[in-house]
């Protein structure tokens, strides 16, 4: 028979520009919330200097580099209130800039208050992204491991729509900054409201295995909620995208600081290069995906199988 605690200490974190990634922490948090015996901390990671929304688009271009390689900025200090407790649960929520974690969130995963309060501590992660998200958790998994905390489970909310329907809506979303539908025919960008509303069902698992004591099994439960959906192609996209994204990454980065001439070129490259692949090397990748779904079936499934866990290789 397992003893429940009486208290239970819950840190939900994170980063969000637009809001988005606000409303489903919110939600996920609320039935925790209710509850008589958790105390729930808020804590929303702020920059030093913070990055616009809606975003200049030489701004936006400009953040590349250093979102892939990993490079962190100054986070404003941590309240010692927050960061002298002790927690026994830390809900993570984080934005995917090009194809890993944003700027803010490896820079609060690579800092010191990062490593006090997440050692020895178990982990959710929660994702609001359009949809390639699956490298980046998998640097999340290991920037964890450098803090010595404990993942136990994931939630990954996306953009439902298919892959150049969500291109188009979320570039009108982030250099204007308004969540509507664009042209009054494209689908809202972003996560559905839907799903945003209903993610207050992942705070529920949640709130049953905590306390329980038992968050050693909660990603199965919160996959039986389609806590994480793999598509299986979008993998193969992110693997070959992260391939050639480290190599223009470590080029641009090497020609100086946002404001050197010669980096500005090589981003407008970039620009283009990146058009280039989301319209014509994309749909490639798909149709080499369908030539090959069938041998490479076992690996496929096997992939998506890890990605789904919070394994880490």
């Amino acid at each position: 028979m397992q003893i429940k605690n009486k208290m239970k200490n819950i840190l939900v974190i994170h980063y969000s520009q637009s809001g988005q990634l606000t409303e489903i922490m919110n939600n996920i948090a609320r039935p925790l919330s209710a509850n008589k015996d958790v105390n729930v901390v808020h804590y929303e990671i702020k920059m030093e200097t913070p990055f616009p929304f809606p975003w200049k688009k030489n701004t936006f271009f400009n953040v590349f580099p250093e979102s892939f390689l990993q490079i962190p900025s100054k986070i404003q200090s941590i309240p010692e209130h927050i960061l002298n407790q002790k927690y026994d649960l830390v809900l993570f929520g984080y934005p995917v800039w090009y194809l890993s974690p944003s700027i803010p969130t490896t820079s609060f995963l690579k800092s010191p208050d990062a490593k006090k309060l997440l050692a020895n501590t178990p982990v959710i992660t929660v994702i609001g992204c359009r949809n390639m998200w699956i490298m980046a958790q998998e640097k999340v998994k290991h920037l964890l491991k450098d803090c010595n905390a404990k993942l136990v489970g994931n939630i990954a909310l996306v953009d439902r729509h298919i892959n150049h329907i969500s291109v188009i809506t979320i570039v009108q979303w982030m250099f204007t900054g308004k969540k509507e539908r664009f042209l009054g025919i494209f689908p809202k960008p972003g996560v559905s409201q839907k799903d945003i509303d209903e993610s207050s069902k992942f705070g529920n698992i949640i709130l049953d295995h905590i306390s329980n004591n038992n968050l050693e099994t909660i990603q199965n439960n919160l996959l039986k909620e389609k806590a994480v959906v793999i598509k299986s192609f979008l993998v193969l996209a992110d693997q070959r995208a992260n391939v050639l994204f480290d190599k223009w990454a470590k080029l641009i980065y090497s020609k100086g600081d946002a404001n050197s001439e010669k980096r500005t070129v090589w981003l407008k490259m970039f620009n283009y290069y990146l058009l280039f692949a989301i319209w014509i090397i994309a749909p490639l990748v798909f149709i080499l995906f369908l030539l090959t779904y069938i041998p490479l079936y076992g690996k496929i499934k096997r992939d998506k199988k890890y990605y789904s866990s919070v394994e880490i290789k």
